[in-house]
């Protein structure tokens, strides 16, 4: 597993019940700020193995990304974990986002 995988699968891993993060924001903490589709990537193809909390992470607007039976899957999961979504559908990146300690350490 590359270092930039190796990093987003433990990022992922630690996203707490009732908090979220955006791709972009995983691909930033993980050392590569562009690098938000393979986060994407890394979710496809490694949630199964890994056991990855996947509903945990959105896009930047605070939308779930995923339609149909996916993204209502999303959704009740994250509802089911306390985040309460806005009427156009987005949730507050404010009120149930997360940063993880060492993102905030690197920015001081």
């Amino acid at each position: 597993m590359n270092p930039f995988t190796k990093k987003a699968v433990e990022i992922i891993t630690d996203i707490p019940e009732g908090k979220v993060m955006t791709y972009g924001q995983i691909a930033a903490v993980a050392g590569s700020p562009r690098a938000a589709r393979q986060v994407v990537r890394v979710l496809h193809t490694l949630s199964e193995k890994y056991q990855l909390p996947w509903h945990r992470v959105l896009n930047s607007k605070g939308c779930i990304g995923l339609s149909g039976e996916h993204g209502q899957l999303q959704r009740r999961l994250l509802e089911a974990e306390g985040i309460v979504f806005q009427q156009n559908g987005s949730l507050n990146l404010r009120e149930y986002g997360y940063e993880p300690l060492n993102f905030i350490d690197e920015q001081i």
